[in-house]
């Protein structure tokens, strides 16, 4: 996806956000980050809107070192009756930051992309989408009704698919730990993620030496058959993937799910 569909996407999210906040009120409980209320969904969303928007936005080179805590954050921002405003406000200035950096901005960023620029506005994008849908959720317990077939805003499918690659390429390509005796008892772990709509495939690839992804499954076939053992696979379209709905409100989708069971190192590699 290039910049300016991840600023739009942005845009959305964060006004749909912004109006199930609105119709589930501040008291409404957010049944996907328990205990948080929505007014705890707004403190958060919009301190990180306005953390990010201080790297492009400034030029700054190196990671803010005194970033508060979540309790902190959580225990400030305005009251209550300005809250939806502070949170509206900090998007806006989060897009517009965006939209007017100029494409070549140099400054610090946590993740592969192709520019700073880049990954400031993919890396938001994702954030404030999945938590729009926390708020949606959080709209739906408020009715105390779940209706057949009623489910938070669904994402484009291109969308979703990004997000897969940003967890997959991004968030699990990190280092993250050693292996445990099970992993290396079980030698080499392979997972294949196929998303049945888009095309799009990822390969994890877990080795005694070091966590390894980007490789096509075809590559790693041909270039690395002798050392091969065994792929698991989970398939699926890719809003599935990333996040599915049930009667409970919004689970870890079936991607998730499975990297967790298969690679348990990566639990808590996720950060806002």
């Amino acid at each position: 996806m290039e910049i300016a569909a991840h600023i739009r996407a942005i845009q959305r999210d964060g006004d749909l956000l912004a109006a199930a906040a609105q119709r589930a009120g501040l008291d409404a409980p957010v049944p996907s980050c328990p205990p948080w209320q929505v007014r705890d969904l707004l403190r958060h969303v919009s301190y990180v809107h306005r953390w990010a928007a201080v790297f492009p936005g400034e030029g700054r080179l190196t990671p803010v070192t005194d970033r508060a805590s979540e309790p902190e954050v959580l225990g400030g921002g305005p009251p209550d009756d300005e809250l939806l405003d502070w949170f509206r406000a900090g998007h806006a200035a989060l897009v517009e930051t965006l939209r007017s950096a100029d494409p070549d901005v140099q400054c610090w960023m946590f993740l592969a992309a192709p520019s700073p620029l880049a990954f400031w506005a993919r890396r938001q994008a994702h954030e404030t989408a999945m938590h729009r849908v926390d708020a949606e959720l959080a709209d739906t317990v408020l009715a105390n009704t779940v209706l057949a077939g009623t489910v938070p805003t669904p994402f484009p499918a291109d969308f979703a698919a990004d997000g897969i690659d940003e967890l997959i390429m991004g968030f699990f390509g990190r280092d993250s730990g050693e292996l445990t005796e099970e992993q290396r008892a079980g030698g080499r772990q392979s997972l294949l993620v196929r998303a049945t709509d888009t095309g799009g495939e990822w390969l994890l690839d877990l080795t005694e030496e070091k966590f390894e992804d980007g490789n096509s499954f075809a590559n790693l076939l041909e270039c690395e058959q002798v050392r091969f053992i065994a792929v698991v696979e989970v398939s699926g379209v890719v809003t599935d993937l990333i996040g599915e709905i049930d009667e409970l409100g919004f689970e870890r989708g079936a991607l998730v799910e499975q990297i967790f069971r298969q690679f348990p190192m990566f639990r808590g590699v996720i950060v806002a």
